[in-house]
């Protein structure tokens, strides 16, 4: 992705998350489904059923269940399996999947020279390419632990980071800021926030101007 200069001007940050917002739907179940083929995605779905089970019912948190599931379907594949998996995906279920008023918006963005970063729950074994075939300048997202280097590597199915969803996507996005452009940039920002869930809504609060399901959203 194209590396940020520190800006003379106050910083503009335009955060957008990426399932239904930047997309049509959900993509990381596709993923994994492309991934391991149909029968043994349907195999692991089985295995997690209790915990995503509880999710749905809101009984067992949205981190639980999404950890059983990437266990199940991510422990021991490598890096280089993922890179295989990512070409697979990208050629077969992301054309056609992004929307186009969402898209206007991170193209107006980019055309006023604003600071554009992807924020979302999905995981790292895919998302860089994404962002970086949007234009994206920075990916804050779920970190996937690894274990290992080079050919050996391999991922644990564990979270390096936590689930980047809810109040994590606001400590995650300030520190970055703070990280790239100091404190002083994080006074002074100004943020547009997009977002489709409420898992968006920590992020959109934050924001001076937001925008719920590609409508101006005032906070409610």
């Amino acid at each position: 992705m194209p590396e940020v200069s520190a800006p003379d001007t106050p910083l503009v940050v335009a955060a957008f998350d990426f399932d239904g917002t930047l997309t049509q739907r959900d993509t990381f179940v596709p993923f994994l489904a492309r991934g391991l083929g149909w029968p043994r995605f349907l195999a692991a779905l089985l295995r997690c059923s209790p915990w995503l089970a509880g999710y749905a019912l809101r009984v067992v948190p949205n981190d639980v269940a999404k950890g059983k599931l990437m266990q199940s379907t991510l422990a021991g594949r490598s890096l280089k399996e993922m890179e295989d998996w990512t070409t697979r995906w990208l050629a077969q279920d992301f054309p056609g999947q992004l929307r186009e008023a969402t898209m206007a918006r991170l193209a107006w963005h980019k055309e006023a020279g604003h600071c554009c970063v992807m924020v979302s729950a999905s995981p790292d074994i895919y998302l860089p390419r994404v962002a970086a075939q949007l234009g994206f300048d920075a990916l804050i997202c779920t970190e996937m632990e690894v274990e290992g280097e080079g050919d050996s590597a391999r991922l644990t199915g564990r979270m390096r980071t936590p689930n980047c969803y809810g109040e994590q996507k606001v400590l995650r996005l300030k520190a970055w800021v703070t990280g790239r452009f100091g404190a002083a940039a994080l006074e002074g920002m100004m943020l547009y926030a997009y977002g489709d869930t409420g898992g968006d809504k920590p992020m959109l609060r934050m924001a001076d101007h937001a925008w719920y399901r590609g409508a101006t959203w005032d906070g409610v």
